[in-house]
């Protein structure tokens, strides 16, 4: 099984901060897997009725734990699965629980309480740069092709019909499960055209027609799918100037396999990796910071910065992403810094070994690899 030591050592951490660790991510990302190569563990699927069945008296299954570190695993499975962490929190807090689950803790009625102060929240993403090395493939190509879902990511040919396995999982499972919403046809129709459109600007009333949902439904789904981790929604950098866009977020799907696979997209072509790379570096961010509050610019014009950052005041971090640095133009960034003159400028690809500054117009612009990029950031963050 594979040592996944990136995540492996944020769960150490994050014990060293309270005793329950709430580990969320989408379905097959690895959080099984990940917490049985934890070191003395005890494992429990919170899926099988046996073990249902044992903590219905949460205090009484607390008393028998011989384990002073425990695993339990689809803990939303369970009918009040809160009580049973807060008990632990309070009055067990020498017993060290991850509790796994397929959304953000609170997203559902299922959690009847939030836990605040009681847990640690860390979120698994998809295969990230310091996985491939674990995983012993460090084919980036391969990697946006086939996602950053472990089972898809190891099969050497294009796994098409997991992807539709997936989906219908994901709906029967933690939809219905968690959410209990209808309408089966407009919600996967609603999502594939988000897949489909990844990346772009969303306004909801384009997609109400299509699903044959109203514009508040959409909303709805948006949300569900936002709190599942299946999407993410970067929302406009402003300061609310009459030429800037300062409502309609941009949005990404979760994954660049389901990506490829909803515009089947079977094997890279090269105008498809620039698309994939923007992705690829914001799943990075979001790993490395444990944050999805990551903006973009746009103004009224046509200009656009890829990604901002707001980790120091008044001074936003400007990301462009280009899979070669030599397709970088310095007319977004500099519109972007007429209107906001401090933070770094950041171009991030695949192609730059050694950082490099280049001056245009009073503007310094740094070209660094993903690596680069994500140590300057944890430096501020």
């Amino acid at each position: 099984m594979v040592k996944r030591e990136f995540w492996l050592n944020r769960i150490e951490k994050a014990w060293e901060r309270r005793s329950i660790v709430w580990l969320s991510g989408v379905r097959r990302v690895g959080k099984t897997c990940l917490c049985q190569t934890l070191q003395d563990i005890e494992y429990f699927d919170c899926e099988l009725p046996r073990v249902r069945r044992l903590m219905e008296d949460p205090q009484g299954f607390l008393d028998s734990i011989n384990n002073s570190r425990i695993v339990l695993d689809e803990i939303h499975r369970l009918p009040n699965p809160s009580e049973l962490l807060k008990i632990a929190a309070d009055h067990y807090p020498d017993i060290q629980i991850v509790a796994t689950g397929s959304s953000t803790l609170g997203a559902s009625a299922k959690f009847r309480d939030t836990l605040a102060g009681r847990k640690t929240e860390l979120w698994l993403t998809p295969i990230i740069t310091e996985d491939l090395v674990n995983f012993n493939k460090k084919d980036i190509q391969h990697r946006l092709l086939h996602g950053g879902l472990p089972p898809f990511f190891l099969e050497t040919k294009f796994p098409e019909p997991d992807f539709q396995e997936w989906s219908d999982a994901y709906w029967a499972k933690d939809i219905q499960e968690l959410f209990r919403l209808e309408r089966r046809y407009s919600f996967q129709k609603f999502t594939e055209l988000l897949m489909t459109q990844s990346g772009g600007v969303f306004e909801a009333t384009r997609f109400a027609a299509p699903c044959e949902v109203s514009r508040s439904t959409i909303s709805n789904y948006l949300s569900v799918l936002e709190a599942t981790f299946v999407v993410h929604v970067i929302r406009p950098f402003s300061s609310r100037r009459s030429n800037e866009i300062v409502a309609a977020p941009k949005v990404y799907g979760f994954d660049t396999g389901f990506v490829c696979f909803h515009q089947g997209w079977l094997q890279l072509r090269q105008e498809d990796i620039g698309l994939l790379w923007e992705h690829f570096v914001l799943n990075e961010m979001m790993a490395q910071t444990q944050s999805r509050d990551i903006r973009y610019w746009r103004d009224k014009r046509g200009h656009e910065v890829d990604f901002v950052l707001t980790l120091t005041p008044n001074k936003p971090i400007a990301v462009e992403c280009k899979w070669s640095a030599n397709s970088f133009s310095p007319r977004q960034l500099l519109s972007f810094r007429r209107q906001y003159p401090d933070g770094q400028n950041y171009v991030v690809s695949y192609d730059v070994d050694r950082t490099l500054s280049k001056d245009y117009n009073g503007i310094s612009v740094s070209f660094v690899n993903l690596n680069t990029l994500i140590d300057d950031i944890s430096q501020h963050h």
